[in-house]
């Protein structure tokens, strides 16, 4: 199993989010366990592209700290919604080794967590998504606790998705 870590850079990552301290306790509690058991984790981050504040080079766009890479931990640079995209070089990745089963975490919900999961989903990846492990912010048609719902207990279960309490994911992981 591969923890993904999806976008959760300095820029967007802090209490405007939805169940922000939740977020930030829980991903912290899964990189350590990915970590100790021995799973991969892999950073993704959105490049929103030069002059926006949001791109290589910017503090903004460098993964928040809590989170921080360890040396060695791939990173993955993105463009687009979907980090699973061909663009990426993600998916690729995974497949050369074998991987077939994806953790899931980061942000925001609506957009790149969205986009990756139904992605992951049609190339034929388990998507695991542990509770209170993806946010987002309000949005022009959904505040983000609407928005968090919407995908996290309609959209994907049973769908596109297995969303699972933390300590289930914890215990996936360890047996990673």
């Amino acid at each position: 199993m591969t923890l993904l870590v999806i976008d959760t850079q300095k820029g967007i990552t802090d209490s405007r989010l939805y169940g922000f301290e939740t977020l930030r306790a829980n991903i912290k509690a899964l990189i350590a366990r990915a970590r100790e058991s021995g799973a991969e984790v892999i950073y993704v981050r959105h490049d929103d592209g030069p002059g926006t504040g949001f791109s290589v080079g910017d503090d903004e766009f460098q993964i928040f700290e809590e989170f921080a890479p360890l040396e060695g931990e791939r990173i993955f640079d993105k463009r687009v919604n979907s980090a699973l995209h061909p663009s990426v070089g993600l998916s690729a990745c995974l497949a050369e080794k074998g991987e077939k089963r994806l953790m899931v975490v980061g942000l925001q919900t609506d957009f790149c967590i969205d986009a990756t999961i139904k992605s992951g989903f049609d190339l034929g990846y388990e998507m695991i998504v542990p509770e209170g492990t993806n946010s987002t912010f309000d949005n022009a048609y959904l505040d983000q606790g609407t928005a968090w719902r919407f995908f996290n207990e309609y959209v994907w279960p049973g769908r596109y998705a297995r969303c699972v309490p933390m300590e289930e994911a914890l215990a996936l992981l360890a047996g990673a």
